[in-house]
């Protein structure tokens, strides 16, 4: 009786101190995760995890990459030209906006299939359709038949990013969260500059395998993540939603705690899932109804939707699927000096792609976001003069300034909209409208690609440099929006921002979270029964 007594003290002191380091709920998981000195390279189970997350998950942007750049690679093949009649103007913008066009159409079927059927099945769905969609590119006998494969790789890579993006951020340790879901973004020059080597060394063949090789190897990124992502577990967020409380508890010990299951992190983590999943499941049902249902959900759509515009109409489209046609408007119409200048740029945004994702997730997100539109801005404004000084004098250091500055938007870019997008978002939506805020920002970027791949070649032919003059304008905008919109939510777990807009939510969230031992010590106890 007298040990027993004890114990009980014991506990109670434990919980004293424990309450006293994490002050209230609000800072939980992430007090205990901040106490934690470890680096995750010394932990061998996260590093394993980490190390497959390359081959899988994160390999999934790498499919973006590669359309993009190879998109833009072919213009500058001659028989791509000659094999489709010289696409330009509207013909050209159609058949760059096709996979854009795909990616719209299948939005809103994703978060059913995520929702339902896990993380990982929606991921191994999209990468199948894009395997079907790149043969049928590379197979091509006309025009039509190319667009039409274009549009199919578009509808497998929406549920293929939502997916991945989803299970980034459910299953990476609260420490490297943030991080890991910028290195996603940054992926995609992994794939722009794979497709960029592959069509530099292909288009002077003589045959038309000059344009189907760079098509065929846009299969590569969906096999080698088929293949990766069955050695990776669920999300346990969606585990737990499905009441697969031992299996969520499982992954949680052996990837955040190491396998000790008598981790208070571990525990104290799987009790902040269940008990937030809890009280968003009374909160709000998995619907799109949901999004508009209150004034917290509305504003976080809005900037979802916001992001999706953004990522796509700062000016990155323009380099990313029409460099062509920009070096072109100053003056440079050498296939192989296009060529190289594309695989140069390319090179150059996957090295500050990746080197900005290691070191923006430190920074507040609305800080990091307002720097990087207001350089954006900077430099389009320069660009838009140095084309209009150019088509006035056709001198060459015009030229070379455009250029020039064409390297420079690429760690502007990258600094926030490339580095800080699939970081952000999750840190926005509660799990129960998770995938469909995802979806929300995948359609609206989409359709803003759509548009962007099928105006840019009419306005840059028609208009020349003063249609720079419309993204100077909508950047600017951008700035305003995030000034005044854009909620901080650097520093805490994606469970801890469940409740970003609700703040009476609080007092029951942190109340039902209080004895967070209780319910991970029932599972343990359940599992080794």
């Amino acid at each position: 009786m007298s040990n027993t007594i004890q114990d009980e003290k014991e506990q109670q002191q434990q919980q004293i101190e424990y309450s006293a380091e994490a002050v209230d709920y609000d800072t939980v998981v992430s007090s205990l995760a901040a106490q934690d000195r470890v680096p995750w390279y010394k932990k061998p189970n996260l590093r394993k995890l980490y190390l497959l997350f390359i081959g899988s998950v994160l390999c999934v942007e790498t499919t973006s990459g590669y359309d993009a750049s190879v998109t833009n690679g072919l213009q500058s093949v001659p028989l791509w030209n000659s094999y489709f009649h010289n696409p330009t103007g509207t013909i050209l913008g159609l058949i760059g906006s096709m996979y854009a066009l795909g990616a719209i159409l299948s939005v809103p079927f994703v978060p059913h299939i995520a929702d339902r059927f896990g993380r990982k099945f929606t991921t191994q769905l999209g990468c199948l359709v894009i395997c079907i969609g790149a043969c049928l590119q590379t197979a091509s006998q006309n025009r039509g038949m190319f667009m039409a494969s274009r549009a199919i790789i578009g509808i497998g890579i929406t549920p293929a990013i939502v997916g991945a993006s989803n299970l980034i951020s459910e299953l990476a340790h609260p420490k490297e969260r943030a991080r890991l879901g910028s290195l996603f973004n940054a992926f995609f020059f992994t794939g722009s500059s794979l497709a960029a080597i592959i069509t530099i060394a292909t288009f002077r063949m003589k045959s038309h395998w000059a344009w189907r090789i760079p098509s065929v190897f846009q299969i590569l990124p969906a096999l080698v993540t088929l293949t990766f992502i069955q050695l990776i577990p669920e999300s346990p967020r969606w585990l737990i939603s499905k009441n697969r409380d031992s299996d969520a508890l499982a992954i949680l010990v052996k990837y955040h705690a190491e396998g000790d299951e008598h981790s208070e992190f571990a525990r104290a983590e799987f009790s902040q899932i269940k008990q937030t999943l809890a009280l968003e499941k009374e909160l709000a049902k998995q619907s799109w109804g949901a999004l508009i249902a209150t004034r917290g959900n509305r504003r976080r759509a809005l900037i979802a939707a916001f992001l999706g515009l953004a990522t796509q109409w700062s000016g990155n489209g323009l380099i990313s699927y029409y460099l062509s046609p920009i070096l072109v408007n100053v003056g440079i119409t050498d296939s192989l000096t296009k060529q190289a200048i594309n695989l140069s740029i390319t090179l150059w945004g996957a090295m500050t792609a990746f080197t900005i994702a290691f070191f923006s997730t430190r920074f507040p997100r609305r800080k990091v976001y307002l720097t990087c539109t207001i350089s954006i801005l900077t430099v389009f404004v320069i660009w838009t003069a140095a084309s209009a000084r150019y088509s006035a004098t056709g001198s060459k250091s015009w030229s070379g300034l455009v250029i020039a500055l064409i390297f420079i938007y690429q760690p502007c870019y990258n600094m926030a909209f490339n580095a800080l997008s699939y970081a952000y978002l999750p840190e926005l939506f509660p799990y129960q409208i998770r995938t469909r805020g995802a979806s929300v920002f995948q359609w609206f970027s989409r359709a803003a690609l759509f548009l962007n791949t099928f105006v840019n070649p009419i306005g840059m032919k028609n208009a020349g440099w003063k249609y720079l003059c419309s993204y100077c304008v909508f950047i600017a905008f951008e700035i305003v929006f995030i000034f005044f919109l854009f909620p901080e939510t650097h520093g805490k777990t994606i469970e801890e921002l469940a409740f970003l807009y609700e703040g009476d939510t609080h007092h029951e969230q942190a109340r039902r979270v209080q004895n967070h031992k209780d319910d991970a010590d029932r599972v343990l106890e359940e599992e080794h029964a």
